[in-house]
């Protein structure tokens, strides 16, 4: 592995391995980039196949979280860390609590939260050895699960897109295809299906797809026939890299808008959906609602939901910004989203040439 090759090439600014022998823990703590604050990012605990993938997988998703904060207009850099484990049977007490002593020692230059394979409870436990967490579960003025508000702020993301397809936001009549109905997908489908929208659904889970049946009156499909339906909107919630050679030419929509990440698994296929004439919301634009109702915990004086809320509906308008970039400079919407997270951080970083004394 090159590191440092891969590290000067993108800016990065610090990796750290982790472990502690006691508890078993196995982590690294990736920080991208603070030139907008410290850097606000969540813990992933996955079984990866190597050392070299947990590496690769945390620098990967800090970089990505740069560009999703300072898109979404919030003054924190971006980071991410891996804890190299099984979910499901490795976690404990003292496995967290030792994380949480190594994100201390980093003195806040790095904020953690939930990430998959992490929950709230996970985040108490880091809590006992560091202020630096946001996401809890039990500590009063604390966010809660983000999963409702991601949902939210990628229900304003398509609202959006559909203004630019259609020249009204209203999605009323609207034949909306989603795939994934996790806790994010189906509190979406609740907005769609309160706005008038028609939803042709799908899921691995056959309860969760019974649950949007009879809740809002959604039209099921196989997980494979969800890409040729007939619909408006395809909005992936689900899986990363759906959006690749097999799936595209299936694609019967004029908008892909959803909130599951890393949707592009090649940046070429989202050359073709322009050329198809399909409008893509770029996922780290789209589905910011989570990390912005999550970064609010950190204002003074702790959480406040109707102020979390009112940056949330910001979506809208930084995906109108997206697509107006797009138009400027003749590229496609997932070149122009890097853009507008580029162009904030490359500003704030000249603002702040200018010296300021201690004290």
């Amino acid at each position: 592995m090159e590191i440092f090759k891969h590290l000067e090439r993108y800016g990065y600014e610090q990796l750290v391995i982790c472990h502690d022998q006691a508890s078993g823990l196995k982590a690294i703590i990736c920080i991208h980039d603070t030139t907008l604050g410290p850097a606000l990012g969540g813990t992933r605990m996955w079984k990866y196949a190597s050392e070299d993938e947990a590496i690769w997988d945390a620098l990967r998703l800090a970089r990505g979280m740069s560009y999703k904060n300072a898109a979404a207009g919030l003054n924190l850099g971006g980071a991410k860390a891996v804890i190299i484990g099984d979910s499901k049977t490795d976690k404990s007490e003292a496995l967290f609590r030792a994380f949480g002593r190594f994100v201390q020692s980093l003195n806040g230059r790095y904020i953690t939260a939930e990430d998959v394979g992490t929950c709230m409870e996970d985040m108490d436990y880091i809590r006992m050895e560091t202020n630096y967490v946001a996401g809890l579960g039990s500590v009063a003025g604390s966010s809660g699960d983000p999963s409702p508000i991601t949902a939210y702020g990628t229900w304003k993301g398509i609202k959006a897109c559909a203004k630019e397809v259609w020249g009204t936001d209203s999605l009323e009549g609207k034949s909306v295809a989603v795939q994934g109905l996790g806790h994010v997908g189906y509190t979406l489908c609740k907005h769609l299906h309160e706005e008038g929208a028609n939803l042709i659904v799908t899921d691995i889970n056959a309860e969760n797809v019974s649950r949007v049946v009879k809740d809002f009156g959604a039209t099921a499909v196989k997980l494979n026939e969800i890409y040729g339906v007939n619909c408006d909107i395809f909005t992936p919630c689900a899986l990363g890299a759906i959006i690749n050679d097999e799936t595209i030419p299936q694609f019967k929509c004029r908008i892909i808008a959803g909130a599951a990440n890393n949707q592009l698994k090649e940046e070429r296929h989202g050359d073709i959906l322009t050329s198809k004439g399909i409008l893509y919301a770029p996922d780290f634009i789209i589905n910011a609602g989570g990390v912005i109702n999550v970064a609010d915990e950190l204002q003074e004086g702790g959480y406040n939901r109707n102020r979390a809320m009112h940056k949330v509906e910001t979506v809208y308008d930084n995906i109108e910004k997206v697509i107006a970039i797009s138009k400027r400079d003749n590229i496609p919407t997932y070149k122009a989203a890097d853009i507008l997270a580029e162009e904030r951080i490359e500003v704030i970083r000249k603002v702040k040439k200018t010296l300021l004394p201690c004290g």
